[in-house]
């Protein structure tokens, strides 16, 4: 019982990580320290996905899920999870390549917009033209 429990949360865990991975640089606007967290992060994302990877969280998760007297899976946590509800196709290496690009562009963007803010709060904004100081 505690395995199967144990093996859920991870199951929750890994799609929070998936969510932090994809959308954390948004939270990094915020909360800049949490750019130390996110950055790794992101970059293991897109490794994982481009370089075809294997994740140890779905393998934590198979060896729980086995402790529990339950079936194991094959494949990744996107594969088994998320894709089947997405696309009923298998997930094929060009798929994979476009998701992690998806991810590198999203993340690229808004760091470019967060260096953007960082920039002008450091050199501090031009005044409009007229301005009242």
């Amino acid at each position: 019982m505690l395995y199967r429990i144990a093996a859920d949360g991870l199951v929750l865990f890994h799609l929070l990580f998936i969510l932090f991975v994809l959308f954390g640089g948004l939270l990094v606007l915020k909360w800049r320290p949490l750019i130390w967290l996110h950055l790794p992060a992101a970059a293991w994302g897109v490794s994982v996905e481009v370089l075809h990877l294997a994740c140890p969280l779905t393998e934590w998760e198979n060896r729980m899920r086995l402790a529990a007297g339950q079936t194991g899976y094959g494949g990744g946590f996107i594969e088994h999870y998320v894709w089947p509800v997405i696309y009923p196709a298998a997930l094929t290496p060009e798929i994979q390549l476009a998701l992690g690009s998806v991810v590198l562009a999203v993340n690229v963007l808004v760091y470019l917009r967060l260096f953007k803010l960082w920039k002008a709060r450091r050199y501090g904004k031009p005044r409009a033209r007229g301005a009242r100081t």
